[in-house]
């Protein structure tokens, strides 16, 4: 007879999962033979629970189905707080499962009893999840699980968590998992009243002069909603330029013509030229939050009369958009948009050329800062000349998962992303060192396709040990770090205050080759930048991963000078 653990393996794999990422313990102790009596999904085991909970929401980003990870309650839980958060801050759908002991003996002393008689589980994930419960019976498993799984294929995404106390996984349990029904959660949703009267601001205003200068910036709403062929076919049919967030990076191909690059943080002088032109007649926001970052410190103009703005989450439009909000999908005003072609075309048409020699003549000016950088052959290496070298041998559908520090500016903005879930970082909340173990999930995801990290010495002080967990399972992800012993981005801050700030955002020049190579991995390290094509090259062709431990200089800026001249106009009082 199966059990109450049979039925939650059969449940994840009829929902598409073919991976669980884990760190056994006693509390979860009935599912490791019950993973033996199944095939569907394969367990990886990580080095800490906060590693597995990074990997499956690596998997659920670079898959679009939700990621699964497991642990034990009360320590294993605690460990994966900061990646429940991050998972939460950007909307990726995480199902953290965590052991519990048995419901007849809580309260009672029991080692490590985290029950809502005690430290209390449930209740430390509730501000970070969507749902976060117990399953206190076994009669109770089969709708509780289903109703947890309704809650995370909800959107906007967000992660959940279920605490699975002893008794009820060792329970029999006679029932099957229906699988939810997709109609149910795939969100086409749209207020047509809101899409209707937004076609007003693409006809002939007041003085009977129809917009010539129109842009679009794309966020990660995009990507959610599967909408990135729908943008295309839109941009291309009115000539429209496309601007993305740095967490849509890849919805739209920066080697298009009509391609503008990320706005706001490390963004480009061309999204900055197109979105913040004075006389811009109208911009379109598809799916950002409007965050900090993605507004390069608000200094983004958001007009009344010239914004349309498409969310599906209500406050993301109201905290920023007093009228042009439409909260419902991406992708479904998008094909609203392609359905009124005709009525559209009365003005947008004429427009053509004049708003092609506008992005002409945008894109005539330089796009990034400092170009000179992607050639430099400086040593120790130029961190741009790492991300160009990588780029040039990465094949075009490879994944990029970058991490928190300096990293995320050079990769931001010298790096180009072709298509959606192919430029994974997570950037709102940014822990560090969350790249090194999300990349072992994306590559389980996506095991087709090459995965590489670009993340930094600081960084691998605080996930590196994940290396160990690619190289048991011989995943073929490569490590690059960027190694300027500091912690670059506080560095640079931090070097000009004095001594003791100096002092103490350094780092020791630690042998990242030799770590990964004791943990099973393939690594070099490389000094100089003329052999970096010929190390890229060696871990693309070997099997397993490979760690490139490259010394470079952590005196280089960042390429962020449009965002610093954002922050030094900007008022707080206005």
């Amino acid at each position: 007879m199966p059990l109450g653990v049979d039925f939650i393996l059969e449940a994840l794999a009829s929902e598409g999962l073919n991976h669980l990422f884990m760190v056994p313990g006693g509390l979860v102790d009935p599912f490791l033979p019950a993973l033996g009596r199944q095939k569907a999904l394969t367990p990886i085991v990580a080095a800490q629970e906060g590693g597995a909970a990074y990997m499956a929401d690596g998997y659920a980003r670079a898959s679009g189905n939700f990621g699964a990870a497991l642990c034990i309650g009360g320590p294993g839980l605690t460990n994966t707080v900061t990646a429940v958060a991050t998972a939460q801050s950007d909307g990726s759908p995480l199902l953290l499962m965590s052991g519990e002991v048995a419901t007849v003996i809580e309260g009672l002393g029991v080692f490590q009893d985290a029950s809502p008689q005690t430290l209390d589980d449930v209740a430390i994930m509730k501000p970070l999840t969507r749902y976060s419960s117990s399953i206190d019976n076994p009669r109770n498993m089969p709708h509780l699980f289903q109703h947890a799984l309704l809650q995370l294929r909800t959107r906007p995404a967000a992660p959940v968590h279920l605490s699975l106390p002893g008794d009820c996984l060792a329970e029999e349990l006679s029932v099957s998992h229906s699988p939810i029904d997709r109609a149910l959660v795939d969100y086409n949703a749209l207020s047509m009243a809101a899409a209707e009267a937004s076609l007003k601001h693409f006809l002939a205003g007041p003085d009977g002069k129809p917009p010539v200068k129109i842009a679009i910036f794309a966020g990660a709403g995009v990507e959610h909603s599967n909408a990135a062929s729908a943008l295309k076919e839109f941009a291309e049919l009115w000539r429209i330029p496309v601007a993305t967030t740095l967490r849509g990076k890849g919805v739209f191909p920066e080697d298009h013509p009509l391609s503008l690059g990320v706005f706001g943080y490390a963004g480009t002088h061309h999204a900055r030229a197109a979105l913040t032109d004075p006389s811009l007649d109208l911009l379109i926001i598809l799916g950002s939050g409007l965050n900090e970052r993605d507004t390069m410190h608000w200094a983004l103009q958001v007009k009344p009369d010239a914004s349309i703005c498409v969310n599906l989450l209500p406050s993301a439009i109201g905290t920023h958009v007093h009228d042009g909000g439409i909260v419902g999908s991406c992708g479904a005003y998008l094909r609203f948009l392609l359905d009124q072609s005709d009525k559209l075309g009365v003005s947008l048409e004429p427009t053509l050329s004049a708003r092609e020699a506008w992005v002409s003549e945008i894109r005539s000016r330089p796009r990034l800062q400092d170009p000179e950088n992607c050639e430099s052959d400086a040593v120790p290496i130029h961190p741009v000349r790492i991300i160009r070298e990588l780029r040039k041998a990465f094949p075009r559908d490879g994944v990029l998962v970058v991490d928190s520090g300096a990293h995320r500016a050079f990769a931001g903005h010298y790096w180009e992303a072709y298509e959606p879930r192919t430029y994974v970082s997570a950037t709102n909340l940014g822990p560090m060192g969350w790249a090194i173990g999300s990349a072992i999930g994306v590559q389980c995801a996506q095991p087709r396709r090459r995965v590489a990290v670009i993340t930094g010495d600081g960084c691998m002080r605080m996930g590196g040990m994940e290396i160990a967990t690619a190289a048991r399972y011989q995943l073929p992800v490569i490590y690059v770090v960027i190694n300027n012993a500091a912690l670059g981005n506080v560095w640079l801050r931090a070097h000009g205050l004095g001594p003791t700030p100096d002092e103490l955002t350094r780092l020791p020049d630690h042998d990242w080759a030799g770590f990964a190579r004791a943990l099973g991995s393939r690594a070099e390290t490389v000094r100089a930048p003329n052999d970096l094509a010929d190390a890229f090259e060696r871990a693309l062709q070997g099997e397993g991963p490979c760690l490139i431990d490259v010394k470079a200089d952590k005196a280089f800026t960042t390429p962020v000078k449009d965002w610093a001249e954002a922050i030094a106009a900007y008022s707080y009082h206005e």
